[in-house]
């Protein structure tokens, strides 16, 4: 949601300059898009796509797979390897440097939290936060210009404290769009709540999630209109309109 408010200044008074080029309103001299291609019609989507996608990350969690979790995971290897009971664990696991390194540093092998009342008490795939990510992520693609050039961006300092040019490629909407999609979900894996398949296979799970509301949503406009045209995290093509998917 942030990012859609942010995007949505970049664009000017009209915000024309960050929309996608099939939007119908792009470039009108008499017309804005509003409740349909406008900024109602993007942030409304968003927030459809976020519920969307947390119910099927749930349906999954509970319904199919319930992963345990790496913070669980850890507590058996714990067990095990003090002797208290014996589990059929896979034996590259149990020579892991990370492993030793952890029990080096900790005491235990339990496995360390960045959160200090652990991990979440639902199962770890997918994970919710990386589904939710994909959806929106792709959304947002749908509405703005991927390939808008970011004008003057900048980066943290080595230090955190300000902020200075970025002196790298060109940054575009769908690079940064993406970037936030990736930082959201792996943040997890970080703290140690998901395994990286949680979070890699939630992000390609809400993007699927957000394609076939957008497939629905390209049905109901009275507007002449070529289409959600969008890049999906796998780098493909895709053109959503009337209800189907078309490779590009």
């Amino acid at each position: 949601m942030n990012a859609a408010l942010i995007i949505l200044q970049m664009g000017g008074e009209r915000g024309d300059a960050v929309l996608s080029p099939t939007n119908p309103y792009r470039g009108s001299r008499t017309q804005f898009g509003d409740i349909s291609f406008g900024s109602k019609n993007s942030l409304s989507l968003l927030a459809q796509a976020s519920l969307l996608g947390q119910k099927t990350s749930y349906y999954q969690k509970w319904q199919v797979h319930r992963r345990a979790r790496p913070e669980a995971f850890g507590a058996r290897i714990d067990v095990h390897l003090s002797g208290r009971k014996s589990y059929d664990l896979y034996p590259a696991i149990l020579k892991s440097d990370g492993l030793m390194r952890t029990k080096a540093r900790f005491g235990s092998w339990l496995l360390p939290q960045a959160y200090p009342e652990g991990c979440p008490t639902h199962p770890s795939y997918p994970a919710a936060h990386a589904v939710n990510a994909g959806a929106c992520a792709t959304i947002l693609k749908a509405f703005f210009d991927e390939r808008h050039v970011i004008a003057d961006p900048v980066e943290a300092s080595a230090d955190g404290v300000w902020l200075q040019p970025w002196r790298g490629e060109e940054l575009t909407l769908g690079g940064e769009i993406d970037k936030l999609a990736a930082n959201i979900a792996l943040a997890r894996d970080a703290a140690g709540v998901h395994f990286r398949s949680d979070s890699i296979r939630g992000l390609k799970l809400g993007e699927e999630v957000a394609i076939g509301l957008l497939a629905d949503t390209s049905r109901t406009y009275n507007e002449k209109f070529d289409g959600f045209v969008l890049s999906r995290f796998d780098g493909s093509r895709i053109r959503i309109l009337e209800g189907a998917v078309h490779a590009l």
